[in-house]
């Protein structure tokens, strides 16, 4: 069984100010997208896809993907402004893509069998996709209409930036399968407590211990079919603002409350850390550092 890893790398890196996933962290110039390949790789994976955009595409193939070509499988798809589904037009003045779920869309015709998903500038960990390739390996298909994902979950507390706010999908599991999950935006630590903007319109608390989706799913390839309906939704009630971003952790969490689709959470001892400002990539190089001196690397990837 072809088992894929589909990366989101068309990010803009607005915040950081660069194309971090081309930023050197590792002791030989490693990326953080060369650990998790590598990880994959080890895990069981057996190809990848890129899902970049069109005007980096040459310096991302050579620069990253050329790096595993002899390694796995490697395929791109282009995530494009203008790839809307029939009916749809770029509102005037838009230049921002729409989210995750439109990220993920733009792989709809590459994929056909199981795939996880993450982020291009998260390090997850070796574990993480340990257990994500055990997932797949005793993976249930679908049944009465009910499509089974899962997700590597990590305490928000781990998973914070000293150097500016992020965004988190908030989640909240029963008996080792998501309840819920709800994106949360603007996340930073603040007096004596960890505030965040909710979908409610509300800046309130959130709890240091509530589990966080760092964007590493588990899906099947119906996932696409879910998707395509959401995201038409999604369009005809916000398609026009100029920011409106459509959240893959909000597909799962209708899917999971409409009886659509269960997800399991799969729990991992590794370290999840990311660049999301420049303040934040001395933290990963000495992080990154430290895994090397313990042998969770070698000291080149190469």
């Amino acid at each position: 069984m072809q088992t894929t890893l589909l990366v989101l790398a068309a990010g803009m890196g607005s915040r950081y100010g660069g194309l971090k996933q081309m930023d050197p962290m590792g002791p030989n110039g490693e990326t953080v997208l060369d650990y998790s390949v590598f990880d994959a790789i080890r895990a069981g994976f057996t190809r990848v896809v890129f899902i970049i955009r069109e005007d980096f595409a040459e310096s991302f193939k050579e620069q990253v993907g050329s790096r595993f070509a002899d390694k796995i499988q490697v395929d791109y798809v282009f995530q494009k402004l203008d790839d809307l589904p029939e009916g749809f037009s770029i509102p005037e003045g838009r230049v921002k893509p729409w989210g995750t779920t439109h990220a993920i869309r733009a792989a709809r015709n590459a994929i056909d069998g199981p795939f996880a998903v993450i982020n291009a500038d998260d390090f997850y960990g070796s574990d993480s996709y340990k257990r994500m390739a055990t997932y797949f390996d005793h993976a249930s298909k679908a049944t009465d209409g009910v499509s089974h994902y899962c997700m590597v979950g990590y305490h928000l507390l781990k998973t914070l930036s000293d150097h500016g706010d992020v965004n988190r999908g908030i989640c909240s599991a029963e008996n080792g399968f998501l309840k819920d999950v709800e994106e949360v935006t603007e996340i930073k630590q603040e007096t004596g407590s960890i505030q965040g903007n909710w979908l409610d319109g509300e800046r309130r608390e959130v709890s240091q211990d509530a589990i966080a989706s760092m964007n590493f799913w588990g899906f099947t390839a119906d996932l696409f079919d879910h998707l395509e309906v959401h995201f038409i939704e999604f369009l005809k009630e916000r398609g026009e603002e100029m920011k409106s971003e459509c959240y893959i952790p909000t597909l799962i969490d209708e899917l999971i409350r409409n009886g659509k689709a269960d997800c399991r959470v799969l729990e991992t001892d590794s370290s999840w850390f990311g660049v999301t400002y420049p303040d934040d990539k001395p933290h990963v190089v000495e992080n990154i550092r430290r895994l090397v001196d313990e042998g969770e690397y070698p000291q080149s990837l190469a």
